[in-house]
């Protein structure tokens, strides 16, 4: 029997929705295509990459609808980090290192992405598409805002969570987690439209 369409963001409705002010959340665990690189967003590797998590993403919707069982391919997202004593917005672009991430259906299996990831490099010979990876992943606690204009302000966002981290006696515990709820890439969107979830999870000092 077919069933409705799913729409993750409201399925995982919580995951995806942050106030414009810092606060404390409980992230529960998920289900993720990954893939892992370095160098400057918008980078050759990074759109290369970026195509390759879309298409197996895709890959399982398509695989899934057959099924019965349709959904929505979800927002994007990335971790963010660099090999350097430095906050990862301080260091050039070109070195900082990123996980890729698609949140997938708690119905999802592995043996459901290896089937699709078969069918995604027969059908579009992408071999890049072996290095995307099907994880279990789960943050904990975090702190949380909802940014709202360019990725170049991004540090007045994350000036006011370093603010409340301190305040609640709290440090980092993981890198950086962007979701991108409105993006520029691919599509061009006005800088003032774009809406991003910053998350950091974090634990308590000592």
């Amino acid at each position: 029997m077919k069933r409705e369409k799913i729409n993750l963001l409201k399925e995982f409705k919580s995951y995806y929705t942050a106030r414009t002010e810092p606060e404390i959340v409980d992230i529960e665990e998920g289900k993720f295509l990954t893939i892992e690189g370095k160098g400057a967003p918008g980078g050759d590797e990074f759109k290369a990459k970026v195509n390759a998590l879309y298409s197996l993403a895709y890959g399982v919707k398509m695989l899934m609808k057959k099924q019965g069982e349709d959904f929505t391919v979800a927002k994007l997202e990335g971790f963010w980090w660099v090999d350097s004593d430095k906050p990862w917005h301080k260091v050039p672009r070109e070195e900082w290192c990123w996980k890729l991430l698609i949140r997938q259906p708690d119905f999802i299996t592995p043996e459901i992405v290896k089937t699709a990831r078969q069918e995604v490099i027969k059908k579009k010979k992408m071999e890049l598409v072996k290095g995307v990876r099907f994880k279990k992943i789960k943050e904990g606690k975090c702190v949380q805002i909802l940014h709202i204009g360019p990725y170049s302000t991004e540090p007045e966002s994350l000036a006011k969570m370093k603010e409340l981290m301190e305040k609640e006696n709290l440090t980092e515990n993981g890198p950086h987690h962007e979701i991108y709820l409105v993006m520029s890439y691919p599509r061009k969107v006005p800088e003032e439209r774009l809406k991003t979830i910053l998350r950091q999870p974090v634990k308590n000092k000592n």
